[in-house]
């Protein structure tokens, strides 16, 4: 079991507590938590404060398509230990990390019912989203768990989808990643999209061109939370997670195709007039988080270095202005 601030994270069934008592359960993905996943949460914390009742969040781990079809598998935009922080600030007192197998896809969803709600966290109440599925070939819905719960003394809340410029969901999220709309990411999270990592040495090319960047190494698309936006030039913030001080930056994502040899794909964070090698931020091995506003171009190889950097101005004069607005 760990703790993460104010909720627990429990990753298998065995570190649920023995004497947790009745329980308010939510069950979902959550993956990246956004607004309609927040909406059920609130709900569950409703009937939670109703009855004096802990609050848990059942997720899974990983997330079911990675076991049942792995070659269309979505990509994580959370780990788990960044989902079980936002349901917590959510409303959740725990999550239950379920670890996803065969076996467990092969449950029906009454076994899913006494298995995990009623014989482990002895649910008082179940709230999912309107359209929630479950249980071996998804054949479990919110009908099936209202009736369930008249035999087994759970209330059941399907909660309707939250809508935008369309529902809210982690799909959604992700179309607007790939497509560094960073702003309509965060309208559908409700918080803006950010990336975290330790500031690494990279080739000073930034600093010799008069642009020095913060460099937080992002890795193989596949392999990695895709949080991180396509690759292209944005507008945003660096935040020192050892300090908090928080500057304007002109953020560049991708593997800098103007000069040959870079295959590591980087977030490079230049901090707006910080450009005097007195005046430099020593951020080195310093853990930053880099926040997301706007997309001010996509990425580009540009024939000299001479075209790179009036690009460069152009994109931290725009920076400057969209930050300032």
């Amino acid at each position: 079991m760990t703790s993460l601030r104010s909720v627990q994270l429990w990753r298998s069934t065995a570190e649920v507590p023995a004497g947790l008592g009745r329980t308010v359960v939510v069950i979902g993905n959550f993956d990246g938590v956004h607004r309609g996943h927040r909406h059920v949460v609130a709900r569950a914390r409703e009937i939670g404060d109703e009855r004096g009742l802990k609050v848990v969040a059942v997720t899974f781990d990983p997330h079911p398509m990675a076991v049942l079809r792995p070659d269309h598998a979505p990509t994580t935009l959370t780990s788990i230990e960044d989902r079980a922080r936002l349901l917590g600030q959510a409303g959740a007192d725990a999550v239950l990390a379920l670890p996803f197998t065969r076996e467990v896809a092969g449950w029906s969803p009454e076994e899913f019912v006494d298995r995990i709600l009623v014989d482990l966290l002895h649910a008082s109440g179940v709230v999912v989203g309107a359209n929630f599925r479950f249980g071996h070939r998804a054949a479990g819905d919110v009908a099936m768990l209202t009736e369930a719960g008249l035999s087994r003394d759970f209330t059941t809340d399907g909660i309707a989808l939250d809508a935008g410029p369309m529902v809210w969901s982690s799909t959604y999220v992700r179309t607007c990643l790939a497509a560094g709309d960073v702003a309509g990411a965060a309208e559908a999270l409700g918080r803006p999209v950010t990336v975290r990592g330790v500031v690494v040495r990279g080739d000073q090319r930034g600093r010799e061109l008069g642009f020095p960047t913060a460099n937080v190494p992002v890795g193989d698309p596949g392999s990695r939370p895709s949080t991180v936006p396509a690759d292209g030039v944005y507008a945003g913030w660096l935040r020192r997670l050892d300090t908090g001080e928080r500057f304007p930056a002109a953020i560049s994502v991708g593997t800098n195709p103007t000069f040959d040899g870079q295959r590591e794909r980087r977030v490079e964070s230049y901090v707006l007039d910080h450009d005097d090698p007195e005046d430099w931020l020593d951020l080195y091995d310093v853990e930053v988080e880099v926040e997301f506003v706007e997309r001010l171009r996509g990425m580009v190889r540009f024939d000299s270095v001479d075209e790179l950097v009036t690009q460069m101005k152009d994109d931290v004069t725009r920076a400057r202005d969209l930050l300032a607005a």
